[in-house]
């Protein structure tokens, strides 16, 4: 995924998102740019873990920044990062596609429609492993509840503390404990009796929030 470049000139120290971000609502471009440099890569990540598919990914995530600069001047972070709001728009827009990805297949159905075409990606061979190694993840995690999924997502995957995962999700920081356990023993108890392929996604109960995930690696190297 191509990552764009910014700079604001030469600095003492680098300026926080928040700094950034009302540099953006005053109408400096270059400011929001920093902020998609700084937070793009983990966002799409964050959209491939969700869907294993690239195209998807890359389609969300253009969606979220998007979305990001149309209320850039109504909206600024909570915390120093944009990262766990910018999550939580991708979480909003993963919702919103699921639900008409559901009303299409549905309708499909209906029609006794053919075979989708194959994805013009599929000939690339790195993409086709990626994918098909995420989705054998995705088989056990897809089996939770949603809200299950959303938690894992942030907490695991992407490795926010229990305080920006509750920016994400847009939840209380002790709601957010709660469905993470209860994800947990609900993904523990899919996967041990299931045939033994699939697991935790970021390597079992040792994981905590804001830890880093090594078992999985993102499908792209953050910068």
């Amino acid at each position: 995924m191509p990552i764009r470049r910014h700079s604001l000139g030469v600095m003492d120290s680098l300026p926080t998102d928040a700094e950034l971000w009302t540099r953006a609502a005053d109408g400096d471009t270059e400011a929001f740019g920093v902020i998609f440099d700084r937070h793009a890569r983990a966002v799409y990540n964050h959209c491939f873990r969700r869907t294993a598919d690239w195209s998807d990914a890359e389609d969300i995530t253009s969606v979220v920044f998007l979305e990001a600069w149309r209320r850039h001047r109504e909206l600024s972070p909570e915390r120093d990062s944009a990262l766990p709001w910018l999550l939580g728009v991708a979480n909003n827009v993963l919702r919103n596609r699921y639900r008409a990805k559901r009303n299409h297949r549905d309708a499909l159905d209906r029609m006794s429609a053919m075979s989708a075409e194959p994805d013009p990606a599929d000939d690339i061979a790195g993409r086709i492993d990626d994918e098909h190694q995420m989705r054998r993840v995705l088989t056990a995690v897809n089996r939770l509840p949603l809200a299950d999924q959303e938690v894992l997502s942030v907490c695991v995957w992407a490795g926010l503390s229990y305080d920006d995962a509750a920016i994400a999700l847009d939840l209380p920081v002790g709601t957010v404990r709660s469905r993470l356990s209860r994800a947990r023993a609900r993904l523990k108890k899919l996967t041990a009796s299931s045939s033994g392929n699939a697991r935790e996604p970021a390597g079992g109960t040792a994981h905590r929030p804001g830890e880093r995930s090594t078992a999985l690696r993102p499908p792209v190297e953050e910068s």
